[in-house]
């Protein structure tokens, strides 16, 4: 609470000194950022066990930024000043952790990489705090390039993502890139804010970066989260097993767990499990893929997914929706989306056009 004294002419509406406003309640930008995640983190939470920890502590660390954030800025703590670059130098390697959840641990780990950066910035915030913002935006554009490095491979490149997960978790990848490069554009602004106007507008840039680089974080973690599936005991793979000139084979042992064995309606199916059940590296199942059937590994699955829906839809009276969850998707809007890549017509429309007739 505060209290404004204004001043009152009795000639003229003019406010009374003596008379005083109480004041609404001051809430800065980030606590709302930090509100705004919270529920986020408890749906999280509670949807599995294990399988999400690094987006969920990714999450949690976006939370506690943003508390730190409006007790500095909004309520003039200043201690935060000293707890934020940590936070802030924690932020990249942990956005990298969590989407290296999502590839084979075999090609995941940047070894002692990781823990560099908060480490970096402690001892710069207690040896030489001038240098702090330069460090914070190398860190920030460094771990931008990894995770453009990462996102390369495209979609096929997160094997641990669920098939129908994998395009979503690989468009936040892209994002997450970008709001730490929007991160460190800040950062740059703060120390040029700090050399032309002494500071005075660092409050405002500062929920500002709150609002567009831990927001978009936060939300793009949520969104890749989805895609993880819970780890399952690790299942020995035959890494030497053949060689690109063997696309052929490999494609059809895969064509033989996805035919026969149905494999295509477990909807947690990913990249690298399916490279487990056949005894052929994911890298090889890819490359097979692409060379012989031009599709990425996401929609060659759903070929089979849509080949079952339509069978579904033709010879039984099961809902279309009932048909969509029998055939191995999650989601209507991928469903619908893949059904017209395949068949170029909605379900409703195509069973209205291919309904087999009734039995005599």
């Amino acid at each position: 609470m505060f209290e404004v004294a204004l001043d009152r002419d009795p000639d003229h509406d003019v406010p009374n000194i003596n008379r005083s406003v109480p004041a609404v309640l001051f809430i800065p930008l980030p606590f709302v950022i930090a509100l705004f995640l919270l529920p986020r983190f408890v749906a999280l939470l509670r949807q599995q066990e294990g399988g999400n920890r690094p987006f969920l502590a990714l999450i949690g660390l976006c939370i506690a930024q943003s508390l730190a954030a409006g007790l500095r800025w909004g309520y003039d703590v200043e201690a935060m000043r000293f707890v934020l670059p940590v936070l802030a130098g924690g932020l990249p390697p942990l956005v990298l952790a969590s989407f290296q959840s999502l590839i084979h641990r075999d090609r995941a780990q940047v070894p002692g990489l990781n823990a560099t950066p908060p480490l970096v910035i402690l001892a710069l915030v207690l040896l030489a705090p001038g240098l702090i913002d330069g460090a914070l935006v190398v860190i920030f554009v460094g771990y931008a390039m990894i995770l453009l490095r990462l996102a390369y491979a495209g979609p096929d490149g997160l094997d641990e993502a669920r098939l129908d997960g994998a395009a979503g978790a690989h468009k936040a990848l892209l994002i997450a890139a970008g709001a730490l490069c929007v991160s460190a554009s800040f950062d740059i602004v703060v120390l040029l804010a700090f050399e032309w106007s002494q500071g005075k507008n660092v409050p405002m840039i500062v929920s500002n970066a709150n609002l567009l680089g831990i927001l978009l974080v936060g939300l793009t973690a949520t969104v890749a989260a989805r895609a993880r599936v819970p780890s399952l005991p690790s299942e020995e793979t035959e890494e030497d097993f053949a060689t690109a000139e063997r696309d052929r084979d490999v494609l059809a042992r895969i064509d033989r767990l996805l035919a026969d064995q149905k494999l295509f309606r477990d909807d947690t199916l990913t990249l690298g499990r399916l490279a487990r059940r056949a005894g052929v590296p994911a890298r090889q199942i890819s490359g097979a893929i692409n060379r012989l059937a031009g599709k990425n590994v996401s929609q060659y699955i759903n070929d089979f997914r849509i080949t079952e829906a339509c069978r579904l839809l033709r010879e039984t009276d099961m809902p279309v929706t009932s048909a969509m969850l029998e055939s191995g998707f999650q989601t209507k809007s991928n469903f619908n989306r893949e059904f017209r890549r395949v068949t170029a017509q909605s379900p409703a429309t195509w069973r209205a056009e291919n309904r087999s007739p009734p039995r005599e």
